[in-house]
């Protein structure tokens, strides 16, 4: 049985802009998550409200991982605004799971002055430790904004934005193929819609133009990987093994990694087949984004015997295993691995 995962909150970003100006700049925030795209978005409003659209030194202080410490968060929190009824400071980048002065940024921070905002901005890939005590002062005393990758909907009316912003349409299975191949983070989307716009011949963007045209990360070459051993596609299945090889960005450890993440993901749809449960069911064990992503695995999952997938589960833990205690080369055992899974290999 796949293991059950708790249901992340998505962040709604329009519904948090609207809170934010009824309500008005708190003294204090904490902005982390993958979405920067949003929390930039977020943190230019937060500014334009605490200090206006032209703020001057006195009232707009930055400061980032190079010259941030306990001292200069306390100067610039003190300084007071001249042009401005509010004054701001940005703390850009800091690893706040790795001050060496938590005391003394937990002091500043508790004794901020009712006209000052403090706003952390964290890297996109920063998560807090929730255990630590500075994370329990900012839960207690500020505001956190988890800036999460968006669900399908309000993710492909934004597509469907950027592109009519670009005189173009975009149709909704080439929407859907641009968030597969590409990925959910808008910041990542919007050189992918800037390319596919250029490109695409008529006013209607297609799935053949993002397909054409668009990055491909690897998440989604091992999905459509996947999809063709599904449909019996072996030849297809190695091409698209051979490609993720050839990018020397990607290791052999990394594209299994993601394999074994895929077929896990189709076990567990197996097991939401056969159990009744159905697409909710795989989208909340799983942690799944985008119902339209659940229903192509429920689909591929159904090519393969709920034997063949757990072994497939299995020949990526062997396979892990063995890239890091033998000296077989990676490539190799990838390539087996993959191959063995292709064939249909069931339970041993």
């Amino acid at each position: 049985m796949a293991k059950k995962t708790k249901t992340e909150v998505k962040f709604n970003y329009g519904e948090s802009i609207r809170r934010l100006r009824q309500t008005g700049p708190q003294r204090l925030y904490l902005i982390w998550g993958p979405e920067d795209y949003l929390a930039e978005q977020y943190l230019a409003e937060l500014r334009r409200l605490c200090v206006g659209d032209e703020a001057d030194d006195f009232s707009y202080r930055k400061l980032n991982e190079r010259d941030f410490s306990a001292i200069a968060l306390a100067e610039a929190i003190d300084s007071v605004p001249f042009l401005s009824e509010r004054s701001m400071v940005e703390v850009r980048g800091v690893d706040l799971n790795k001050l060496s002065e938590t005391d003394e940024v937990i002091k500043a921070i508790s004794d901020i002055p009712d006209y000052c905002t403090v706003v952390f901005l964290c890297e996109p890939d920063f998560e807090p430790d929730k255990r630590l005590k500075l994370y329990k002062t900012f839960a207690k005393a500020g505001v956190e904004i988890h800036v999460t990758a968006q669900l399908s909907d309000a993710l492909i009316k934004w597509i469907v934005k950027r592109f009519a912003a670009q005189d173009k349409s975009i149709e909704l299975n080439a929407a859907q193929r641009l968030i597969t191949v590409s990925g959910d983070i808008m910041s990542g989307l919007i050189p992918e819609i800037n390319k596919i716009a250029a490109y695409a011949k008529g006013d209607k963007v297609t799935i053949e133009d993002v397909n054409t045209v668009a990055h491909h990360i690897p998440e989604a070459v091992v999905f459509d990987m996947t999809e063709s051993m599904a449909r019996g596609e072996y030849n297809a299945a190695m091409s698209l093994l051979g490609e993720l090889l050839d990018d020397k960005n990607n290791e052999p450890i990394m594209i299994l990694a993601v394999l074994g993440n895929q077929m896990r993901q189709l076990y567990a749809a197996s097991v939401a087949i056969q159990s009744g449960q159905g697409k909710d069911y795989l989208m909340k064990t799983c942690s799944l984004k985008h119902d339209f992503v659940a229903s192509k695995l429920m689909t591929s999952a159904r090519r393969f015997s709920q034997a063949q997938l757990r072994r497939a589960v299995e020949l990526c833990a062997e396979t892990d295993y063995a890239m890091k205690s033998s000296g077989t080369e990676p490539k190799e055992l990838l390539k087996e691995c993959v191959m063995r899974i292709a064939a249909g290999e069931a339970d041993a």
